[in-house]
C-alpha cells in the first residue's frame, strides 16, 4: 500500500482504466447491457474490496475526476442554448413534464418508505435519487440522510436510466423527442442524459435543461415531502 500512500492520484488512474476496461468489453460485445459506467464502478468495488482499500482514501484520490463532473453538467447547456427557440416554443410544457417526473419520483420513494417501513434517515436519502450528484449529496446531507449511500444510489439510477431509456421509450410509444428527453433527464439525471444525446440532438438538449430544472424542484419538494414521513 507505500505506492497508493505515495500517489495522490492513484484513485483517477484507476477510474479512468476501470472505465476504459468498460468500454472496452462494451465496444468488443456490441451489447449495451455492458454499460462503461457499470462496469467500471464493479471494476472499481472489487479492487477495493479485494486490496482492502478505504473507500475514503480512494474518495480523497479520486477527487478531481469528480470535481470534473461540475463544469461537465453545466456544459450541458451548449446543446440546450443551440434549440433555445424550441424551449420558449414548450416552455409550459416543459415544466410541467419535469415536475411531473419530480413528484413521481420523490412521491414513490414515500410510498416505498411507508409500505417497507424505512427510517426516515433511509427515506430522505433516497428521495434525491433522480437528480444530479452535485444537488442530490446535498438534499440528502441536509434532511438528515446518508450522502455516502445517497451517492451510490444515484449514481445506480443513472446507470439504470442509461441503459434502460431507449427501450423504455420503445416499450411506451414515446416517439416525441422532446418528450423523450425531458422523461430521461428528469429520471436519470446527468447519466442519462449521455443516453439522450446518443438519440439525438432535441433530446440531449431537453434531458439536459430536465438536469438543472429537476434538481431545484426536488431540492424544493423533497423537504415538503420528508416533513410528513415518520
Amino acid at each position: 500500500m507505500e505506492i497508493l500512500n505515495s500517489s495522490a492520484v492513484w484513485g483517477c488512474a484507476l477510474t479512468i482504466g476501470a472505465y476504459g476496461l468498460g468500454a472496452l468489453i462494451q465496444k468488443k460485445t456490441g451489447k449495451a447491457f455492458f454499460n462503461p459506467l457499470l462496469i467500471s464502478s464493479l471494476t472499481v468495488i472489487l479492487l477495493l474490496s479485494i486490496l482492502k482499500i478505504p473507500y475514503p482514501d480512494y474518495s480523497a484520490s479520486s477527487y478531481p475526476i469528480r470535481y470534473l463532473l461540475l463544469p461537465a453538467t453545466v456544459a450541458l447547456a451548449i446543446p440546450l442554448y443551440e434549440k433555445l427557440d424550441l424551449l420558449k416554443k414548450n416552455l409550459v410544457a416543459i415544466m410541467a413534464g419535469t415536475l411531473a417526473g419530480v413528484i413521481t419520483s420523490v412521491g414513490s420513494i414515500a410510498v416505498l418508505a411507508l409500505v417497507m417501513g424505512l427510517s426516515k434517515e433511509q427515506a430522505v436519502t433516497l428521495l434525491p435519487k433522480s437528480v444530479t450528484t452535485a444537488i442530490g449529496m446535498d438534499v440528502a446531507g441536509t434532511l438528515g440522510g446518508m450522502v455516502a449511500l445517497a451517492s451510490a444510489v444515484i449514481v445506480l439510477t443513472g446507470i439504470m436510466g442509461n441503459l434502460t431509456a431507449e427501450w423504455l421509450c420503445k416499450v411506451c410509444r414515446i416517439e416525441e423527442p422532446l418528450a423523450r428527453g425531458i422523461a430521461i433527464g428528469t429520471a436519470s439525471h446527468a447519466i442519462g442524459t449521455s443516453k439522450a444525446i446518443e438519440m439525438g440532438e432535441i433530446e440531449g438538449a431537453m434531458s439536459g435543461l430536465a438536469i438543472a430544472v429537476a434538481g431545484i424542484m426536488t431540492a424544493v419538494l423533497a423537504p415538503v415531502v420528508a416533513g410528513f414521513l415518520p
